[in-house]
């Protein structure tokens, strides 16, 4: 057994023993809303949005974006789960501007192996197998903040699953204060119709 799942375990031990109330939590979200944000460790949406355990649901993936499976999650947690309210959160020092989809789907088909960046870019280890898979997906990268937040939201907004009544806001979560910053042009695309 590795360190890290040892410790994760006993962690885990250590929260199911001070469990109690948290059983009786209902499925719904109590305060009724939903955030979509990054997958980033640094990003923690309990604490820059002040949630509890069952206050409100979390979508995570790499760079918060409104992809297929985030908009599913979204339409769910709405039509079944009665959220009322959406948060798009990006942040800023995303590792989804590091790259593009080109530089992605090359250092895939080098390798499977971790890739490393240094002042000049990726770079593979080069011993293969690779796969050339990546060439049909969307990689879904970030070139500024501000237009993928916007974008993401516009996404939200125009997808025929999700009912205009509801509003759609955009932020970015800046790393180094712990701010949530509005995206004026996110806010004018995401308001309720």
């Amino acid at each position: 057994m590795s360190t890290l799942l040892k410790e994760v375990l006993s962690a885990n031990e250590a929260y199911a023993k001070n469990f109690g109330d948290k059983a009786k939590l209902p499925m719904p979200p109590g305060r009724h809303f939903a955030i979509l944000t990054c997958m980033d460790a640094r990003l923690d949406p309990a604490k820059y949005a002040g949630l509890a355990e069952g206050d409100a649901h979390v979508i995570r993936n790499a760079g918060g974006r409104a992809s297929d499976d985030a908009i599913r999650s979204l339409v769910i947690s709405y039509k079944l789960l009665g959220t009322r309210e959406w948060f798009v959160i990006h942040h800023t020092d995303c590792g989804m501007e590091t790259f593009t989809n080109e530089i992605m789907r090359k250092l895939l088909a080098s390798s499977l192996k971790a890739a490393t960046i240094d002042a000049s870019g990726w770079h593979d280890s080069g011993e293969g197998p690779g796969s050339t898979e990546g060439e049909y997906i969307d990689w879904l990268t970030i070139g500024k903040q501000a237009q993928s937040v916007t974008s993401d939201v516009t996404r939200i907004r125009n997808h025929p699953l999700v009912p205009v009544v509801i509003p759609i806001y955009g932020y970015i979560y800046d790393v180094k204060t712990g701010r949530l910053v509005e995206v004026p042009e996110a806010k004018e695309a995401g308001k309720v119709k």
